[in-house]
Parts: C-alpha cells; structure tokens; sequence
C-alpha cells in the first residue's frame, strides 16, 4: 500500500510533460509571456535572446523560477548557424527533448525604400527569417526521430501585405510565412505541427507603453493585444489534436480593422 502522499507525487510526475520549450526572441512582453505560460505547463522554458541581454534573459528565468517553473538562460545569436546547432544539441543533451520550439524575433523597423540599405535589409532578413530557418531544421532534425512536436512561428501585419516604409521587414516576414507553410506540409504527416501566428495589432509592450499616450485607456478596453492572451493562444496549438489542426491563426484586438 502506498501513502496518500506517495500516490500524489507519482500522479504529479506523470502530468508533468517530457520536454523542453524553446524560446527564441524570449523578450520582455510576447516572448517572456510564451516562456511563462509553458513553463507553467511544466515544460523547462529554454530562453534565447543575443548575448548582449544576457541580465535581461537571465532576470526573466529568476521569475518564471520563483513562479514555480524550470527556466534556462541561454543567450545566443540566433543568426549563427554554428552557434544555434551547438545550442540545440546542448539542450537535447543536457536539459531535455524539444517538445516546442517558439520562433518570436521581431525586427521591425521603418525605413523609406530609397533609404533602405543592403546593410539594414540583409539585418532584417537575417533575424526575422533566416534565424526562423535555423532554428526550424534544427529542432526538426530532432523531431522527426521521436515523431512529434511543435514548431510555431511568430508573424505579423507585415506577413500577410507590405505597406509603405516596410520593405524590409515584410520582405522577411513574407519568408518566414513561406517557410512555415513548407515546413507544415513536409513536417505534417510526420507528426509535428507547425504553425504560424499572425499578430495584427500593437502589443501591450514596454515600446507601446512609452508612445502611445492613452495606453492604459486602450488595455483597458481590450483594444490592445495582451502578451498573455497571446501566449495562451500559442499553449492552445500545442495541444491541438492533430485531427483538427490550425496551420495559421490571426490574433488582433476586437478593435483593429483589417
């Protein structure tokens, strides 16, 4: 016979998922509210921003650790191709199998075309869609083996039509949205779900907090894109059945207009 309290463990053991969640762009809003809420599932939240913010990566695995979670600070620049193969297999050998890979990194920025340099578009290119790219193989390449896994990709307005002054980053969203619809179709009948999520909206974020002036009027009124509600959405895919999964979802605010 065992104890209640015996039985309660092994029951706890038993619901606490097999895995790793990959954080990539883990930043203060949207990124960190991903990391939190799979931690909360249970997952070890593997967080990855470039080196140089590191103490702010690190500060948000102290939190999702004092909430209870498992986190891992793991800066790295997700533009390296040798720098991302070494992270991956680090975490496959000392953390934990990839059960969800999240790919968050923004890049937004505005520039007129004639302004535009090669310097500036290749930047954007790189961090918005060829660090997707990486990180997509990567953990693919440990996925297909186990025959199963999440792989979700983190868009925008940008991603779905260019609009004036955004030539560079709808040119990298664009591709990341293709690279998500490739990636789906030849990862689909193996199991793995990858999706794509299309943010239409501001964000409550740190950049809005600051230049938007009637902020707190428009939180107040649903009328701004919460990072929580959109991690949950991102928690919702996850453990979407297979017989019914979403390949693209758009997230926006009751108010926004499209």
């Amino acid at each position: 016979m065992h104890s209640i309290e015996e039985v309660a463990i092994v029951l706890a053991m038993a619901t606490v998922p097999d895995g790793a969640c990959l954080v990539i762009g883990a930043g203060d809003d949207t990124g960190g509210a991903v990391a939190r809420a799979f931690a909360k599932e249970g997952y070890q939240a593997c967080l990855v921003r470039r080196p140089r913010h590191g103490d702010a990566l690190e500060k948000l695995a102290d939190d999702i650790r004092a909430d209870g979670g498992t986190a891992h600070a793991l800066p790295t620049d997700a533009r390296d191709e040798d720098a991302m193969v070494e992270l991956v297999e680090r975490i496959e050998a000392d953390i934990g199998p990839i059960a969800v890979a999240v790919f968050n990194i923004g890049a937004n920025v505005n520039f007129p075309i004639t302004e535009t340099t090669a310097r500036v578009y290749r930047k954007v290119w790189e961090m918005a869609a060829f660090a997707g790219f990486l990180m997509g193989r990567e953990v693919a390449k440990r996925m297909i083996g186990r025959e199963r896994g999440t792989i979700l990709f983190t868009g925008a307005t940008a991603s779905m039509r260019g609009g004036p002054g955004y030539s560079a980053f709808a040119g990298a969203k664009f591709a990341l949205r293709a690279l998500a619809q490739s990636m789906a179709r030849e990862l689909g009948p193996k199991n793995i779900h990858v999706a794509h999520v299309v943010i239409d909206g501001a964000i409550d974020s740190k950049f809005i907090r600051e230049n938007v002036p009637d902020v707190d009027a428009k939180r107040d009124a649903d009328a701004i894109l919460s990072p929580d509600a959109i991690a949950a959405n991102y928690v919702m895919l996850h453990k979407q059945p297979r017989s019914a999964w979403t390949h693209e979802l758009d997230l926006r605010p009751w108010k926004e207009t499209w």
